[in-house]
């Protein structure tokens, strides 16, 4: 599934008018501090010109904001498209406000050309805003669902001991807490067993599959299979880096890191999700 069909998680702002303050003091900012688009050879009152850019931007996305609350009860579910769509159409109206106030301050003619040259660069501009607000938004919510769901599932496993079966060995079955297993990695024809023991971190080998023990473990879905080699325990992860290409998880105090290949990241973000 595209990730912009998928269902954006954040409702409609309840700070939204907070959020309109905020880009009312952005622009006002950028305008007196930086003075770009040849604003610092104007020869009037700058503090007064800045201010009243950026009372346009807080009664543009005042309107905005006004106009765009009944869409999100209308379409359900509001998704990833719908949410980019808008910040965009946000960044344009905003724009094209800032433009016809500046055109009367400075006196410029309003033409066609001048108005799509002006729409390019703001539609630019506003399709790297928009990306990157999106994305960090999604992301975030990603990794505070991570959280919970972890925090959730560790405590109604807090009772449950897994056993790995040794297919070589009788008697040399690895029995652990589940809250315990760190990761499993595959050796050749054994599999290498990181997990907690008293505190530190401890490995076992085993002769038996990674497809063994995932059929073992197949009713405990915080145990996932991240990499051909790999299987994690979601319980115990601490932090993850990466994209859409691959992560790399940390679990605790384990100085390993465990990969997590591209395949099986969709699969992992359609699990937190």
């Amino acid at each position: 599934m595209s990730i912009l069909s998928r269902k954006y998680p954040f409702p409609i702002s309840s700070h939204w008018l907070r959020d309109c303050i905020m880009y009312c003091i952005i622009v006002f900012l950028i305008l007196y501090l930086l003075q770009p688009f040849g604003f610092s050879m104007y020869q009037g009152n700058k503090l007064l010109v800045s201010l009243l850019f950026g009372f346009v931007t807080f009664c543009s996305c005042l309107v905005f904001g006004l106009a765009e609350r009944p869409l999100h009860k209308n379409i359900t579910p509001w998704r990833i498209w719908h949410e980019s769509l808008s910040i965009l159409c946000l960044i344009l109206f905003i724009g094209i406000c800032n433009f016809l106030v500046f055109s009367v301050v400075f006196s410029f003619p309003i033409t066609l050309d001048l108005l799509l040259l002006f729409l390019y660069w703001t539609l630019i501009i506003g399709v790297f805003v928009t990306i990157c607000s999106v994305s960090l938004s999604y992301y975030r919510y990603l990794r505070n669902q991570l959280e919970a769901l972890l925090d959730k599932t560790t405590d109604q496993q807090t009772d449950i001991t897994i056993t790995i079966h040794d297919t070589n060995v009788r008697g040399n079955d690895l029995l652990i807490p589940i809250n315990n297993l760190l990761y499993i990695e595959a050796q050749k024809n054994n599999v290498s067993v990181c997990y907690i023991n008293n505190d530190k971190i401890a490995t076992a080998e085993i002769h038996t599959t990674l497809a063994a023990v995932l059929d073992d473990l197949q009713t405990y879905q915080n145990i996932f299979q991240c990499h051909r080699s790999f299987v994690v325990n979601l319980n115990n992860i601490t932090s993850a880096q990466g994209n859409s290409n691959g992560y790399q998880l940390k679990l605790g105090t384990c100085p390993t890191t465990v990969p997590v290949s591209r395949t099986y990241v969709p699969k992992l973000k359609s699990f937190i999700a």
